[in-house]
């Protein structure tokens, strides 16, 4: 039956040298710092996830600037977000299953040293068809994200996950609330180049944390990596999982949109230079460092799926109050973003714990179930960001992006309501 509840498996870390000879490992064990022989640092884990979050959006402020150097539109300029994300939905399929049979460690240092490669040649880049190639190329940082949140599972288990990946991506979210303002800063003093050179210096100092603190934590598993693939028909047969990963990608694609839609809405309507676009920009992040606290602290006692609710709830009644400004025509910029803080605290409540419920649903497949809930709320981001940015134009105003931002959140909120149930019908708890 897919969706009963798997017996949880002992955790071992894998000596980075040798995956085949496992040394026993104690999961609430403290952490040495620079030892791969010990789970990986917190902070290890932050600057993982915290580097896809910038590349995602340090460079959002620039993009008017961006399309006047590439003699190109705002609409063809912003497809740099939606193909960035798309690529990423893409490559969480094949992340999980490679990790699950051959570790985390290694796709971690070859997707850093990728998406390194391709910043380089998006600095140099003649034109804007060569640059969006090179975005694409940008996107195998993914595998930080997706295995970040595959060692949480691997380290530990339960509530006590939901605990600590909220800490982490509570951390992390300092991330894409600053960058957009540094991007703004950098490419306003030095010209958008600036900000991807600052995006490569970045990597290179994750890459070497990586090197000399990551070890492997996978499980060994042992079988062919088709026998990896062949995991997705379980996960996609549960019901459960469907729900969780759904909850997720409603939850994030809301924000999504938002980097979407927003730079044509701070830039545009709202008048804002490139600095205090890049300021703006990072509201719903503040929502979303206090969103994880809460959940680090409330989760275990509250429960993953009353979170999920509440943090939907949240995010729901914040993007309706922003709808009422614009329709009694309140149009400023403290308005229109301060009202998008309730959508990153909703989201903080929401994400990590769906994300731990859909890892959960089968542990002996985090890897997987990371990449394919991952795939599924990124692709809803890609989808979603690029239909916002492509809506919006003076005509319209900010309407499109808000209905589109209602719409998805409130979805969200259905499919908790259909995991809660679920839960009842097969007596989980």
């Amino acid at each position: 039956m897919p969706d009963a509840p798997a017996q949880a498996m002992p955790v071992k870390l894998i000596c980075p040298c040798h995956r085949s000879n496992p040394v026993s490992f104690t999961p609430h064990a403290p952490a040495r710092y620079l030892n791969r022989q010990t789970a990986p640092h917190l902070s290890t884990l932050v600057l993982m996830m915290g580097l896809q979050a910038m590349a995602m959006n340090i460079f959002l402020p620039a993009l008017p600037q961006m399309a006047e150097y590439f003699g190109t539109s705002y609409a063809v300029m912003q497809l740099a977000v939606p193909m960035f994300m798309g690529v990423n939905a893409v490559m969480q399929l094949f992340i999980g299953p490679t990790s699950d049979r051959y570790g985390r460690r290694p796709l971690v240092l070859w997707g850093l040293a990728i998406f390194m490669f391709f910043t380089v040649a998006a600095i140099y880049a003649p034109s804007v068809e060569f640059f969006l190639f090179c975005r694409a190329g940008q996107a195998t940082i993914v595998t930080s994200l997706v295995l970040s949140r595959a060692i949480v599972r691997d380290i530990t288990q339960g509530p006590r996950a939901a605990e600590m990946l909220a800490y982490v991506t509570m951390a992390m979210a300092l991330i894409p609330m600053v960058s957009p303002t540094v991007g703004g800063l950098l490419g306003a003093a030095f010209g958008w180049q600036a900000i991807f050179w600052a995006l490569l210096g970045c990597a290179a100092v994750v890459s070497v944390l990586a090197w000399c603190d990551l070890g492997e934590t996978a499980p060994r598993t042992g079988g062919s990596i088709l026998a990896h693939f062949a995991n997705y028909p379980v996960l996609l047969k549960s019901q459960r999982f469907w729900g969780y990963a759904l909850c997720s990608g409603f939850a994030s694609g809301g924000y999504f949109a938002f980097l979407g839609g927003a730079p044509f809405v701070g830039g545009t309507l709202l008048d804002l230079d490139q600095g205090a676009l890049g300021i703006h920009l990072g509201a719903p992040a503040i929502g979303y460092v206090i969103g994880n606290y809460m959940s680090g602290r409330l989760s275990a006692r509250v429960g993953i799926n009353r979170m999920i609710l509440i943090g939907g709830i949240v995010s729901i009644s914040g993007l309706i109050a922003a709808l009422g400004i614009f329709l009694l025509h309140i149009e400023t910029p403290l308005w229109f973003f301060g009202l998008l803080i309730p959508l990153g605290l909703g989201n903080g409540m929401q994400i990590p714990n769906s994300t731990v419920g859909a890892l959960s649903v089968r542990p002996e497949m985090a890897g997987t179930a990371s990449g394919l809930s991952g795939a599924i709320m990124i692709a809803a981001g890609a989808v979603l960001a690029g239909l916002a940015g492509s809506m919006l134009s003076i005509e319209s105003g900010a309407f499109p992006l808000l209905y589109i931002m209602i719409i998805v959140q409130g979805s969200g909120i259905l499919c908790v309501f259909w995991v809660m149930r679920r839960e009842k019908v097969l007596g989980l708890r």
